[in-house]
């Protein structure tokens, strides 16, 4: 078995999960960061806590491409992170199957990043071969485990930044794992 953690940061509005960025962290040291070209850039403007807590996160221009950046950008479209929604599916599809048949997804309240994982090819049905139909939740095993959330390990810095959180996620996993080894 070989764990991914991830996390993706998104816009949602109650009905609909958009992607902003997707970091990923494997168990076998290979990380992966993309930002969504394709977001619904109007839409993150009006959205207070995003300006606040994801944005400041997005890849900005350096030297000169900063200077020249028109200031309505929210991020920097020339970053190599920056990529179209249909090559970050590929991507990540790609990543995830490098991991092997045995993989497992890991994320920290799960729930909406598996949807919005899903949403990249489409329907839940149309999740390519390779791709868990399921990501395990670092929330539930805490809570199996009958620890508190103030028990786990406290992320640094990075918070909302989604690579950042995927190597956070990975570290309270990991702790989580340690945690039940000691166990009786």
């Amino acid at each position: 078995m070989t764990a991914l953690d991830y996390d993706l940061e998104f816009l949602e509005d109650g009905r609909t999960i958009e992607l902003i960025s997707i970091g990923m962290v494997c168990d076998d040291g290979r990380e992966y960061y993309a930002v969504n070209r394709d977001m619904s850039v109007r839409r993150i403007r009006k959205h207070k806590w995003l300006m606040e807590n994801v944005v400041p996160h997005l890849p900005k221009g350096h030297g000169d491409a900063k200077i020249h950046m028109p200031k309505r950008w929210l991020f920097h479209y020339a970053d190599p992170a920056v990529k179209h929604r249909e090559r970050i599916a590929n991507e990540v599809m790609d990543f995830i199957r490098a991991a092997g048949p045995d993989v497992q997804l890991w994320a920290n309240y799960g729930a909406y990043d598996h949807v919005a994982l899903a949403q990249l090819w489409g329907r839940m049905i149309d999740l390519p071969e390779g791709v868990p139909m399921f990501t395990h939740d670092i929330q539930q095993e805490r809570a199996r485990l009958g620890l508190a959330w103030d028990d786990l390990p406290q992320q640094e810095s990075g918070e909302h930044n989604a690579l950042a959180d995927a190597r956070h996620n990975q570290t309270v996993r990991r702790w989580l794992a340690e945690q039940e080894a000691r166990t009786p």
